[in-house]
């Protein structure tokens, strides 16, 4: 494999440089060298520390967690590479930030979705590598190539290899009813859907829920969870309706503030959740399942 990719160069910016070396591995190249560091008011300095005229570039960057150092470091590490010549500049972003705000919803409010698009774009980017999409529509705000892979596959087989089957699966809202079909496709299972109404930025009610979950073991699934609150509320109303085991696979974490003392508290038992946002505390309840391989296939195909 490495005299196939001889053209090919794998960046890494600070926001997850575990999943970098796990995909660097898979592909058995070395991470190229690159120095990133601080002004004394902040500002991100950064510099290529190889030779890049004429390469096929790739630069590992998943916009969370910090999403504005995060977005601007990659925004400065593309310019830096369309300046020394790179060939081709494929942006990987694992989670794509910035997509919750993919159409207005009120009058004067932004498309923070396309925004990220044209800023990457004009940037230099060339292609763009990332996983699960908050909405599908994202893809149609570039003008170049798009592969949004999926997770899915990993997270079954994940929940499979440890037990998960004979199950129903849940959505914690009705946003995520096309998410459950696609899971429950996989485990040749029903569905029930969870009906809630938000009552603040922070706070959730459930109203109700659809589908006969009683005396049965619950997959909740969801693309991404930040605070828990939406997948505790859930799941206490399923423990509620009568539900034995309850289970949970999500396909980002972010796991802000105190999500994870709120997991613990909560009725799930596990949680099943892809490495494309580092895990910055470890929790007894959550298994993590690495996207390093899938990754790696993507971009061996790109540069072939």
């Amino acid at each position: 494999m490495p005299g196939e990719l001889s053209n090919f160069l794998l960046f890494a910016g600070s926001s997850h440089p575990k999943l970098a070396i796990e995909i660097a591995e898979v592909l058995g190249v070395e991470l190229a060298g690159v120095t990133i560091e601080r002004f004394p008011d902040n500002e991100i300095a950064l510099r290529l520390n190889v030779d890049v005229r004429g390469k096929d570039v790739f630069v590992l960057q998943t916009i969370a967690l910090n999403p504005n150092d995060y977005l601007m470091e990659l925004l400065i590490m593309v310019d830096a590479l369309k300046r020394a010549s790179a060939s081709s500049i494929t942006a990987v972003i694992p989670y794509f930030g910035y997509a919750r705000q993919d159409h207005k919803n009120k009058p004067w409010e932004p498309i923070t979705a396309r925004l990220v698009a044209d800023m990457l774009v004009t940037a230099g980017v060339t292609r763009v590598v990332t996983m699960d999409l908050h909405s599908g529509q994202i893809e149609g705000f570039f003008d170049i190539p798009l592969d949004n892979c999926h997770g899915r596959s990993l997270l079954v087989d994940a929940c499979k290899q440890n037990g998960v089957k004979n199950v129903i699966v849940a959505g914690p809202d009705i946003g995520s009813i096309k998410l459950v079909h696609a899971f429950a496709e996989e485990f040749g299972a029903d569905i029930a859907v969870v009906d809630k109404r938000r009552l603040s930025a922070t706070q959730v009610e459930v109203v109700g829920i659809i589908g006969d979950i009683a005396g049965k073991d619950v997959l909740l699934a969801d693309d991404m969870c930040s605070t828990i609150g939406t997948l505790a509320s859930a799941a206490k109303a399923c423990r509620e309706k009568g539900a034995n085991r309850i289970d949970a696979v999500v396909t980002h974490g972010l796991f802000v503030d105190s999500a994870l003392d709120k997991l613990n508290q909560s009725p799930i038992e596990r949680l099943f959740v892809s490495n494309t946002i580092p895990l910055r505390q470890k929790c007894p309840k959550i298994i993590e399942v690495s996207v390093a391989t899938l990754f790696a296939n993507a971009l061996e195909q790109i540069a072939r």
